[in-house]
């Protein structure tokens, strides 16, 4: 098992296979967007395309069932009554009149004329699908495909009138598989005006109660035409056109895919880089290239070196410096960070071991990343350091921020063994973690260190500018130190001493000094006024 972890483990730290995996994931995830985005437009052109359909289609109606009522009024209006000259010319008359009647007819008990009596048209009488008050409905009175036969046909009184199947389909040709239907009885039955016959309701899985007039299914498109009649619905029934891919999602194919490959490309520069990086953070501990600076703390009143902070830093060969913000995590995330802490003690005792034996009553202080702070190990190391170079453990704190409290319980434990034997602890950059004060209160702490965006925001209008006023009086009610960070102006010296603060760090006093020079700023006993010293070794 241990083996297949390690196997594993190694996979994922080899640069082209992390790229490999950004490249086909990213290429995945591009495409599985593409085609979401290009099914959606095609849905968005067949609901467009069926709603101007079905809106045309319902314009023509109303245009056919208006001037069938009129042309039927008219005969019904006119005194003529039976199958005379007389009444098919009257008929024909009313043909040419009105643009959509294609056939008249009048009929009683025994005979039937029409102005088309040569023609097989409205001989076949049957019952009307569509009783109404005034008019009464037959549809769908022939199913051949040809434009020319009758495809509506409304009664009045004796009179008929029929309008062809060409008056309905010259607005909309209507695909293969798509009908045009009219429900009747309470949305029971569906008779054919225009199309096949079509199952009803549809035995897919639609939404019949919608008010949307347009309803999409798996396999079609349903589109529901208002109309002013309770007894009938207009509906048009259409197959739905899902693999016309539009051709913008052919473009799309080869963007995704250099996409992928560019994110590939990118992982594998940052995998190599972060590997080599790592490398020559190894290599640096091993070659001396890591050095300890301190940065002095003074008391705020007399002005006096009372302890300095220890901070590794990263000289390469070349004499560029590598920001600790890149690799402190790093090492963190490496393992790295309890070699490099080992390395801070075990230098700054050897370089200002005499220093601190010399002066009792100065301290330094030293970070402790989540790891250290979470198991009881730099105790044990401290222990064999501090009997090494006799200095008590008084002259040596640690600091660890909010950040690395990850469980309370385990830190209250071990932060509180390193009190017991001499050590102060310190909160640093308190106000920009996650520390309740009642996690404060229960924690063994000495001191809190402001952090410097809190400093700098002092006497602006800055939202945070009240933050260190309230940082610091909650810490003197809890009798705690307070260190302020990045002390820059003399101005802010005065305010936050005026608010009790006793201690503080900064450019103000002195940038971060090598053993050497911190040894004579203890040595001369003042602060070196004048001049600043960058981080030289």
């Amino acid at each position: 098992m241990a083996a297949t972890r390690a196997t594993l483990r190694s996979w994922f730290y080899r640069p082209w296979f992390l790229a490999m995996i950004a490249a086909v994931l990213s290429t995945s995830l591009l495409i599985t967007g593409a085609t979401f985005v290009a099914m959606r437009q095609v849905e968005q052109n067949e609901s467009q395309e069926m709603n101007a359909q079905g809106e045309r289609f319902l314009a023509r109606l109303e245009q056919l069932f208006g001037q069938l009522r009129e042309s039927l009024d008219d005969l019904e209006a006119q005194p003529l009554r039976g199958c005379d000259e007389e009444m098919i010319a009257t008929l024909r008359q009313v043909t040419f009149s009105y643009r959509f009647v294609y056939e008249a007819a009048y009929m009683d008990e025994t005979r039937v004329c029409s102005n088309r009596p040569r023609e097989e048209g409205l001989s076949a009488i049957r019952a009307p699908d569509i009783t109404g008050p005034t008019y009464s409905y037959w549809l769908n009175t022939t199913t051949e495909p040809d434009e020319n036969r009758a495809a509506l046909m409304l009664g009045r009184g004796n009179f008929r009138v029929a309008t062809s199947r060409g008056h309905l389909t010259d607005m909309v040709d209507l695909s293969p598989g798509s009908s045009l239907l009219v429900v009747l009885d309470h949305g029971t039955r569906a008779i054919p005006v225009l199309g096949t016959a079509q199952a009803w309701p549809p035995t897919e899985p639609w939404p019949p109660k919608s008010r949307d007039a347009l309803q999409v299914t798996q396999t079609r498109l349903i589109y529901r035409m208002p109309t002013e009649n309770p007894e009938y619905q207009l509906v048009l029934i259409t197959p739905r056109s899902g693999m016309h891919i539009p051709a913008l999602w052919w473009w799309m194919i080869p963007a995704c895919l250099l996409l992928g490959a560019f994110s590939g490309f990118l992982v594998l520069l940052l995998v190599r880089q972060r590997q080599s990086l790592d490398a020559e953070l190894h290599g640096a501990i091993r070659r001396g290239e890591l050095q300890v600076l301190y940065q002095p703390i003074f008391d705020l009143d007399s002005r006096n070196c009372v302890g300095a902070e220890a901070l590794l830093r990263w000289r390469r060969p070349d004499g560029t410096l590598t920001s600790p913000d890149l690799f402190i995590p790093l090492a963190e995330n490496t393992g790295q960070i309890r070699q490099m802490t080992d390395f801070v003690l075990q230098r700054l005792l050897e370089q200002l071991g005499p220093v601190l034996r010399a002066n009792p009553q100065l301290y330094i202080s030293v970070n402790l990343a989540a790891c250290d702070v979470m198991v009881p190990r730099i105790g044990q190391v401290m222990a064999r350091l501090l009997a090494l170079h006799r200095v008590a453990a008084r002259q040596i704190a640690f600091e660890v921020t909010e950040r690395g409290l990850i469980d309370v319980v385990v830190a209250r434990e071990n932060l509180q063994a390193l009190r017991d034997v001499g050590h102060q602890v310190l909160i640093d950059d308190f106000g920009t973690g996650y520390c309740s004060l009642a996690y404060l209160q229960t924690l063994p702490v000495d001191c809190l260190k402001i952090d410097k965006a809190f400093i700098d925001a002092l006497g602006h209008d800055a939202a945070s500018s009240g933050v260190a006023p309230h940082i610091i009086h909650m810490a003197q009610a809890l009798d705690l130190k307070v260190i302020a960070e990045g002390i820059e102006l003399e101005s802010q010296a005065t305010l936050l001493s005026s608010e009790g603060v006793k201690f503080g760090q900064g450019w103000l006093f002195a940038h971060a000094l090598s053993a050497v020079q911190f040894i004579e700023l203890i040595t001369r006993g003042r602060r070196l006024a004048g001049r600043r010293l960058d981080d030289e070794a």
